[in-house]
Parts: structure tokens; C-alpha cells; sequence
């Protein structure tokens, strides 16, 4: 306890880890976000002005598609802003406001690619019902649900981790704040905080990865029965590109938040982060939407000039 410190700032070491020149990482995650707010903007959009995507799927894919353009918005500026300065710091108060926003986001997120596995679990298995079951009363509480548990769980995080007492050293082994690498400064033992941790990765993170699993096997298992096997091979095309980049989502984030501190070297850490806080949000609006007949269809009528220009007047 001899070297607690109140603390003012966080150094971040994480790119010390990768050799010079920055500039190269700077360009591509520039790309990436640019990439990242074009594509989930343009999906926002497009189902703004055209009415026929105004269904449960795309209802949720509207919620996916700000919330990734929000949880990179809360990383990725600060990251290209440290990428070029020489004094990579942020306060002690941005660093918090950073972690709560980043927890809620990829939280909420967690839950809401559960709901749209569930959501395409009964358009597919229950065709019939699927209407009357997926209303948009259901939908609008899915929704609620998922970012009340993001943000709660969010509250919980900040205030544990703004509590915890830091040593004399403020150098933060990461490119942004997050929970795992913020306790690793602490000078007391964060035993609660560890656990708290694990609990919430299991309930936020394998529970819904789990149910997803659960909903995709039933979806093969009817995707089996189509007949025709053009129909067969587009469906599973879907499924397993969908399946890909929640796989990638999930296992990144359970690793960041749920493994040994020591366990590995700490530029593992990074590169987990970039794959879900950067490269899952990206791909989102390619895997579910611009690959997607019916949006590249809606794409051409919504911004062909006459016809943007008919549907913004209406």
C-alpha cells in the first residue's frame, strides 16, 4: 500500500508491443473506422427510407448497426489520436467514461446477436407463427432488455474498477481502458472484482453465445430439409458466414475478459481487442446486409436520385 498514488492519467504501452513506423497502423485503422460508420451508416440509412425493411430483422439490424458504429466511435478516435502523438496518455476521469461506454456497447451487443439468432430461429423453424410471435411489441422489449442489462452491467463494471486503489506505475499495457488491464494496476487484491468479471463474462457472453449455437443448430436442421440444393448451399452460405463473424465476436471478448492475467503475452490482449472492438463491427453490415439481395435491391432505389429524392419528400 506503500506505493498507492492518486492517479491523474494512464500511459498507454499497447503499440510498444508492434515496431515502428506507426503511421501504416494508423492508415489501416483509419480505413477500418471510416469502413465501419460508411457501411452501418448506409444500412441505417437505406431501412430509414425504405419502408419494406421496416420487419423484425431489420428492426434488430438497425439497433447492431448503431451499436457499432457507437462502441468503435468510443475506442478507435483515441486510438489513431495516440497512433501519432508521442505522449500517448488519457486522464484518469476519460479513461472511466471510455470504460463505461465500451462495456455498455459490447454488453448490449452480446444480447442483441442472441435476440437476431432467435429472431431468424423462428422466421426459419416457425414460419407460420412467425408474425404473430415476433411482433413489434416483443421486439421493442428484446431490445429494451438488452441494453438495460449493457448499461446496468456497464454501472457495475465503472464503479468496482473506479474504486479500486492504483500503484505508483500508470503505464496501461492496452490501447484503450478496459476492465482485465486496469485491475492488473491495482495494489490490492481484486478477488471480487476478478469474480465479478467471470460471472458476467458467462452470463453476458457464453449464455448468448450458447443460445446462438442452440438456435443455429435447428436452423441447419431445417435448412436440411429444403429441397432444392441451390436453395440448400445459399442458406447454409448465410448461416455459416453469420456464424463466423458472431463466433469470432464472442470468443474474442470471452478471452479478453475471462482468462489468466499471465497466461500470455500481453500483445495477445491487443490484437483480441482490434478483432472484436474493430474488425467484427466493420464486417457486421457486409455479412448481414450488403450481401443481402433484397438490401442491395433497396440500395438502388433509395439513392437513385429521383427516387431518394421522392422518399425523402414523403
Amino acid at each position: 500500500m506503500a506505493n498507492q498514488t492518486a492517479v491523474r492519467e494512464f500511459v498507454f504501452l499497447g503499440f510498444s508491443h508492434f515496431p515502428e513506423p506507426h503511421a501504416l497502423f494508423f492508415v489501416l485503422f483509419l480505413t477500418m473506422y471510416v469502413t465501419t460508420l460508411f457501411g452501418n451508416g448506409l444500412i441505417l440509412a437505406t431501412a430509414f427510407l425504405d419502408s419494406s425493411f421496416h420487419t423484425p430483422m431489420y428492426y434488430f439490424i438497425r439497433h447492431l448497426s448503431f451499436l457499432d458504429m457507437c462502441y468503435t466511435s468510443v475506442t478507435l478516435p483515441h486510438v489513431l489520436k495516440n497512433l501519432l502523438a508521442e505522449s500517448k496518455t488519457i486522464s484518469f476521469q476519460g479513461c472511466l467514461v471510455q470504460l463505461y461506454f465500451l462495456v455498455a456497447f459490447v454488453g448490449v451487443e452480446c444480447l442483441l446477436l442472441a435476440v437476431m439468432a432467435y429472431d431468424r430461429y423462428v422466421a426459419i423453424c416457425h414460419p407460420l407463427t412467425y408474425t404473430l410471435l415476433m411482433n413489434r411489441t416483443l421486439c421493442a422489449q428484446l431490445v429494451g432488455a438488452s441494453w438495460a442489462c449493457g448499461l446496468l452491467n456497464s454501472v457495475l463494471h465503472t464503479a468496482m474498477t473506479s474504486l479500486v486503489p492504483f500503484c505508483a506505475s500508470h503505464n496501461l499495457d492496452h490501447v484503450f481502458c478496459d476492465v482485465p488491464q486496469l485491475l492488473k494496476l491495482s495494489c490490492v487484491d481484486t478477488f471480487l472484482n476478478q469474480i465479478t468479471l467471470l460471472a458476467v463474462t458467462l452470463l453476458l457472453g457464453a449464455s448468448p453465445f450458447f443460445c446462438i449455437l442452440v438456435s443455429y443448430v435447428h436452423i441447419a436442421a431445417a435448412v436440411l430439409r429444403i429441397r432444392t440444393s441451390q436453395g440448400r448451399r445459399k442458406a447454409f452460405s448465410t448461416c455459416a458466414s453469420h456464424l463466423t463473424v458472431v463466433t469470432l465476436f464472442y470468443t474474442t471478448c470471452m478471452f479478453n475478459y475471462n482468462r489468466p492475467s499471465s497466461s500470455h503475452p500481453a500483445y495477445l490482449d491487443t490484437l483480441a481487442s482490434v478483432l472484436y472492438n474493430v474488425v467484427t463491427p466493420m464486417l457486421n453490415p457486409i455479412i448481414y446486409c450488403l450481401r443481402n439481395k433484397e438490401m442491395k435491391e433497396a440500395l438502388k432505389r433509395a439513392f437513385r436520385p429521383k427516387q431518394s429524392l421522392s422518399l425523402w419528400l414523403q
